[in-house]
């Protein structure tokens, strides 16, 4: 039976003190990630600008100029109209630059455009008195979607959250999951005039479509 000690153990034993030193060091550095996570969560920084390329740029001018009282330049000219100035159309980019000419709305405001559905995130400061939260910065989501169906758009309101958290139904009005247009347009008001004067809305991955009607 060999006498030589096993150095490599002896290499990796721990005293008590040693021990207990790495785990509640380990607990420190698990609670201070955790804390930066969820303050981040719940007390978000402001969102960056979006800035459009030089080629996207002239785009979204080209677009804004289009438009009837579009450009930067206010000139006498002629009434006129065509279809084709009844045809918006913007990229989720294209939506988030506009905001940017606000810098306050850049940093507290975004938009979102998947299929069929139009997403926001909006911070919004506390007010210094306000219990517990004073002073601070909290996120809401906010999804609605829009299609056009049946000769008709659709808006339904899929959810308002504070933090990730949704927010029930009951505290929304009971709005949530309801088609607004069918529950408020069939009586004179902004519902039957939005649907009206629409023609189709589409939304897809990253763009909004808007045909609007004579």
């Amino acid at each position: 039976m060999s006498n030589i000690p096993d150095t490599a153990t002896h290499s990796r034993r721990f005293t008590g003190w040693q021990l207990a030193f790495f785990i509640l060091l380990a607990v420190v550095i698990s609670v201070g990630v955790t804390g930066v996570v969820v303050y981040r969560t719940l007390f978000p920084s402001a969102f960056t600008p979006v800035e459009l390329s030089e080629r996207e740029q002239a785009r979204l001018d080209t677009k804004l100029n289009s438009l009837p009282g579009g450009g930067n330049r206010l000139e006498p000219e002629p009434y006129r109209e065509s279809a084709a100035n009844r045809e918006i159309s913007f990229t989720e980019k294209e939506l988030n630059s506009l905001l940017a000419n606000s810098p306050e709305m850049a940093q507290r405001f975004a938009i979102n455009l998947s299929d069929n559905l139009a997403s926001a995130k909006l911070l919004v400061s506390v007010p210094p008195d306000f219990p517990f939260l004073g002073g601070n910065t909290i996120a809401i989501n906010a999804g609605l979607e829009l299609a056009y169906e049946n000769s008709r758009p659709i808006v339904v309101l899929q959810g308002v959250s504070v933090w990730g958290v949704p927010i029930p139904n009951a505290w929304l009005g009971g709005l949530k999951n309801v088609d607004l247009v069918q529950e408020f347009g069939g009586t004179q008001g902004f519902w039957r005039a939005f649907a009206d004067g629409v023609e189709s809305i589409q939304v897809e991955e990253g763009e909004l479509h808007i045909s609007l009607k004579d």
